[in-house]
């Protein structure tokens, strides 16, 4: 920063107890900025959403607005995701459920394939947003 001073930087925990015992944060607000942590195709119970890929890139967009609105942002204040795929050849499925989340705008992106992914899950993607 011009004055030399450090942004607060805030470590934001999970909503549910259960997952605060999660060796890392639901989202890391530093400044005006805040980080989500990846996101997958998991419902409430913590568990996979059955259908796949397109079922799987539906529910962890869901899951990223729920985060965003807790703390303050929406999918419109989203500038940088990154996308994580269990295999390359489910790109093109995933980008028809991603695209609809991004009617105005289109964020700066990244997508690579992985040679496996928590929970066996098709998609994990995490996000950046500028808070208003």
């Amino acid at each position: 920063m011009a004055n030399g001073t450090r942004p607060e930087v805030e470590y934001l925990p999970f909503e549910s107890e259960a997952l605060q015992a999660l060796p890392f944060s639901e989202a890391v607000r530093v400044g005006h900025t805040l980080y989500l942590s990846g996101q997958m195709g998991v419902g409430d119970d913590g568990k996979l959403v059955p259908g796949g890929i397109v079922a799987e890139t539906r529910q962890a967009m869901e899951n990223i607005k729920a985060v965003l609105e807790r703390h303050g942002a929406t999918l419109d204040n989203v500038v940088k995701v990154t996308v994580m795929l269990a295999d390359m050849q489910e790109w093109a499925a995933m980008n028809q459920v991603y695209l609809p989340y991004f009617p105005t705008h289109r964020p700066a992106r990244s997508a690579f394939g992985a040679s496996g992914l928590a929970l066996g899950g098709r998609v994990e993607i995490e996000c950046v947003a500028v808070l208003p």
